[in-house]
C-alpha cells in the first residue's frame, strides 16, 4: 500500500469515528453537528383600521349585568371598559381582540384609590373613544353621572348583598366626592360590603347609558343634552379662561367643593 493511500484510509477511518462521536453525543442529548435551519413560522398580522373603529349594538342589559361582574374581578374601571369592549370582542372579533381589556385596572378607586376621576367613568369613556371621535357623548356621560341619582338598578343577581341601597347624587365626577356624599346619605363607611355594592351597580348603570348613547349614535339619533350648571357658567365669568381672575380650568360644579358664597 503506497503512503498516499494509507493517509486516504486513515482519514476515511477517522472521519467514521468522529460521526459514530456524534451519533452518540445526540443520544446523550448533545450534539456537535451544526443545527440545522431554524424555520420562524409567525402569525400574518391583521390591519389595524383607522380610529374610530366600527361600532356594533349592544344589549344593554347584557352590558350592566357584565360591568357589575366585572367590578368584583378588577373594580369600577374595569368594570365598565371590558363589559363594553368585551360584548364588542364577542360580537365582532378584531380588532377588538387585540384589547387587552386589564389596562383599564388603573381607573380603580379614582386612579389606583386616589379618588380622582370615578372609575366607572373612565373606563366607559375610554371605551368610548375607541368607537368615536364625538367627544360630547363623553361629555354626556361625566355631566348626567353628577346629576343622576346612584344607584337605582338592581343586578338579576347581586354579589354582596340583595337590599335596596339608598340613592345620592355626587354633584361631582370625583371618586371621593361621590363616595363621601352617599357613605353621607346612607349611613354606610367607606369600605362597608354596602358601598362596594352600591359602587358595583353604579359602575353597571353608567356602561348601561353609555351604550344606550352608542346605539343612539349607530342609529344616528344622538343629540347631546347635558346642560352645566348655572354655577359654572356665572364662576366662570371671572375666573375663566376669558375672565378678569382667569385662574380656573374646568366644567364642575364650582359650588360643590367652594360653596355658594364668593369669597374674592
Amino acid at each position: 500500500m503506497t503512503e498516499d493511500q494509507m493517509s486516504r484510509r486513515g482519514f476515511i477511518q477517522m472521519a467514521g469515528a468522529a460521526v459514530g462521536g456524534l451519533a452518540l453525543g445526540a443520544v446523550g442529548g448533545y450534539s456537535l453537528l451544526p443545527p440545522k435551519e431554524t424555520i420562524i413560522t409567525q402569525e400574518v398580522p391583521q390591519d389595524v383600521p383607522e380610529h374610530p373603529w366600527s361600532y356594533v349594538k349592544l344589549d344593554v342589559e347584557k352590558v350592566k349585568e357584565r360591568a357589575y361582574t366585572g367590578y368584583f374581578a378588577g373594580a369600577c374601571s374595569y368594570g365598565a371598559f371590558e363589559a363594553i369592549i368585551g360584548e364588542l370582542q364577542d360580537k365582532v372579533g378584531h380588532p377588538y381582540t387585540s384589547i387587552p381589556t386589564m389596562m383599564a385596572k388603573y381607573g380603580k378607586g379614582g386612579t389606583v384609590g386616589f379618588g380622582t376621576l370615578c372609575g366607572a367613568i373612565n373606563g366607559a369613556a375610554m371605551a368610548m373613544n375607541i368607537v368615536s371621535n364625538d367627544l360630547d357623548m363623553i361629555g354626556e356621560i361625566v355631566g348626567e353621572y353628577t346629576e343622576t341619582a346612584y344607584p337605582k338598578w338592581k343586578p338579576a343577581v347581586t354579589e354582596k348583598t340583595d337590599i335596596d341601597l339608598p340613592e345620592s347624587v355626587s354633584g361631582s365626577p370625583l371618586c371621593h366626592v361621590s363616595v363621601t356624599k352617599w357613605c353621607e346619605a346612607s349611613g354606610y363607611g367607606s369600605t362597608s360590603i354596602e358601598r362596594k355594592e352600591r359602587c358595583a351597580r353604579l359602575t353597571g348603570e353608567v356602561a348601561g347609558r353609555t351604550v344606550e348613547i352608542l346605539n343612539a349614535m349607530a342609529d344616528g339619533v344622538f343629540v347631546a343634552a347635558f346642560a352645566h350648571p348655572e354655577s359654572v357658567a356665572g364662576c366662570n365669568t371671572c375666573h375663566g379662561g376669558d375672565g378678569a381672575v382667569a385662574n380656573v380650568h374646568a366644567k364642575s360644579d364650582c359650588v360643590q367643593c367652594h360653596g355658594d358664597t364668593h369669597t374674592g
